[in-house]
């Protein structure tokens, strides 16, 4: 996505969305798996919370990288919208894009399982499959009021609460219980088999409430309204969504994997308040002023996401790994990888940057 000057003024979005992506480009680095070797108990145990999925029940900060890829999608929709409008664009083609955007993420979303197999297998968990749904719900419910919005996203949240609680296929009965739930059977139901790690092709369902959340945060930063009130909005969203999410967990478990009401919920708590700290130290306060190491991912979202997993931070490897392993494995086996992990994620980052002095912005 290239820069507009509204994304150019609100400069949290850019921190935010580049965070996240480098954490992405940071894991297809292998430098949190490598991490996890040190043979520090404390250590393992930091890391392994801090970026690994809970194994099912709990909520782990990695849980929440997903949300937030999702959510800050939803709040570039408004902005996006309003830059094409500026530059002309009619709402057909404005919405013709929208529909295309959303069949690429989806064919970019199979492309991520299709590559290596030796048969092409459609498998709709992947991020970028799911949010094509998600993205093109939220833009189609983009002129609503927020009410609608709100309503629409708690509908969604619910329907997928009560298929898990009352769906009446036996063996597939078990709320929350792993590979014995509606989700199981959904994956079985589009691909013909249960998906590894238990997650859940219809996760596209509870969460387009992220992405349209998103959509409801981007409205409120590009009002006019003042610093003060939108950041009421934004941590009054937080604080009810938490709030709500505490409550519900009490009888629903918190489970990513298949996105239950309290997950998304608390997740979703989460990325609100997320939003509003950036945009209060970076926007309002402006603490930070210089966010470069990150904005040059962020402008190449889709782009460096890809490549990073669909084997470019391997060949990177390929080419580090003979010259750690000569000169530092004869000392320290892990330090050489520890090493050979961040210089990977120092390769996919100048890929970043190259482009982005360049001035290339790869988009769809």
């Amino acid at each position: 996505m290239t820069l507009t000057k509204l994304e150019n003024r609100l400069v949290s979005i850019d921190f935010f969305r580049g965070f996240v992506m480098f954490l992405l480009i940071a894991e297809f680095a292998h430098v949190f798996e490598v991490l996890m070797d040190s043979g520090s108990e404390n250590l393992t145990a930091t890391i392994n919370f801090l970026f690994h999925h809970a194994k099912w029940e709990g909520l782990h900060f990695w849980d929440l990288v997903q949300p937030f890829f999702m959510f800050i999608v939803g709040v570039s929709i408004p902005l996006s919208y309003d830059n094409r409008k500026k530059k002309g664009d009619s709402e057909k083609q404005i919405r013709n894009h929208a529909f295309r955007r959303s069949f690429l993420l989806l064919f970019f979303g199979w492309i991520y399982y299709c590559v290596g197999p030796e048969k092409i297998v459609f498998q709709f968990d992947n991020v970028l499959a799911q949010l094509s749904f998600t993205y093109l719900i939220s833009f189609l419910l983009l002129k609503q009021s927020f009410s609608i919005q709100i309503i629409a996203s708690l509908s969604f949240i619910l329907i997928s609460d009560l298929l898990y609680r009352f769906f009446p296929v036996v063996g597939f009965d078990q709320a929350f219980v792993a590979g014995e739930n509606f989700g199981a059977w959904f994956n079985i139901f589009i691909s013909g088999y249960e998906y590894g790690g238990h997650w859940a092709a219809f996760n596209a369902i509870p969460t387009t409430a992220h992405t349209l959340w998103g959509v409801i945060a981007g409205r409120w930063l590009i009002s006019n309204t003042n610093h003060e009130k939108k950041l009421k909005h934004l941590v009054g969203a937080a604080f009810l969504a938490l709030i709500l999410g505490y409550g519900t967990a009490f009888f629903t478990p918190v489970i990513k994997r298949i996105s239950t009401t309290s997950f998304v919920l608390l997740s979703g708590g989460w990325t609100f308040f997320a939003l509003a700290f950036c945009y209060w130290l970076i926007d309002v306060k402006q603490v930070i002023k210089k966010i470069f190491v990150f904005r040059v991912v962020g402008v190449n979202p889709l782009f460096i996401y890809l490549f990073a997993s669909l084997g470019g931070g391997g060949l990177i490897l390929k080419i580090v790994k003979p010259f750690s392993s000569s000169l530092i494995s004869r000392f320290s086996p892990w330090i050489a990888d520890l090493i050979s992990g961040f210089v990977v994620l120092f390769g996919l980052w100048y890929i970043c940057y190259w482009l982005y002095k360049k001035g290339i912005f790869i988009k769809i």
